[in-house]
């Protein structure tokens, strides 16, 4: 169990087997330790300047004989700790450049996509993309709003309404009526909500913002149709102005 976990985290399986074994025997030549890690010898040196460099094994020199030792278990945490950190600092480092990135790539000429999306986290992803995408005043539309039968949406849309508002994005939304005084609390920070007559409700959710339109439906496997066309998003504005007009608060 542990060693996909370590090879989660980067270990090789040689890594973990001949870290295992110094772990067993303590302060070890490399003869010893090849036969019980069941690793060549002609690899064991490689490996253990490896998890040297990883500060995993240490070694000293007795009679002109390098003899190694495993360092503590706990070592495997202040190496994830030194690996988050330096991940942090390549994330820090490539957000400076995106925009670099985006000047130098040719902007195609304007033309449609659609690409399909199922399951939750593929789904709910479009959401999280609204947050990093839009700005501070900007908004975006909600045609048909409602839970659907999917597994966690609430949650989902009570943190996600929480970071749109704390980020200052606006929300236009028209929601199915029978969830008047049953959505989440959070979906009204910075909001204006209207209800669909009885007669427009719809088990579809459509949103949209700048160039992209998202239908989708919340079932036990979501189901969500990206479009990314700036004439479907003005066809859907004007639908939205039509039924803005008969919604009710």
């Amino acid at each position: 169990m542990y060693e996909e976990l370590l090879q989660n985290i980067g270990l090789t399986e040689g890594e973990i087997k001949v870290y295992f074994a110094l772990v067993k025997l303590g302060l070890i030549k490399t003869g010893t330790l090849s036969k019980e890690a069941e690793v060549s010898s002609s690899k064991v040196y490689k490996i253990l300047d490896r998890l040297e460099k990883k500060g995993l094994a240490g070694h000293v020199v007795i009679g002109k004989v390098k003899h190694f030792k495993a360092m503590p278990l706990q070592r495997i945490l202040a190496y994830l700790e030194d690996k988050e950190k330096d991940l942090e600092k390549r994330k820090e480092e490539f957000k400076k450049i995106i925009p670099k990135i985006e000047e130098s790539l040719e902007k195609p000429s304007e033309k449609s996509e659609a690409v399909l999306y199922e399951g939750f986290k593929a789904c709910t992803n479009f959401f999280k993309n609204i947050i990093d995408e839009l700005k501070k005043g900007e908004i975006y539309y909600v045609i048909g709003a409602g839970y659907g039968t999917t597994p966690g949406l609430r949650e989902f849309f009570y943190n996600h309404h929480t970071r749109r508002a704390k980020k200052g994005i606006k929300l236009k939304m028209l929601a199915n009526r029978d969830t008047k005084n049953n959505l989440e609390s959070t979906t009204k920070k910075k909001a204006e909500i209207k209800y669909l007559p009885s007669y427009l409700i719809t088990n579809m959710e459509i949103v949209f913002y700048k160039s992209k339109v998202f239908i989708v439906l919340w079932t036990r496997k979501p189901v969500g149709f990206l479009l990314e066309s700036n004439e479907a998003v003005e066809s859907f504005k004007g639908y939205f102005n039509a039924f803005w007009k008969l919604g009710k608060k």
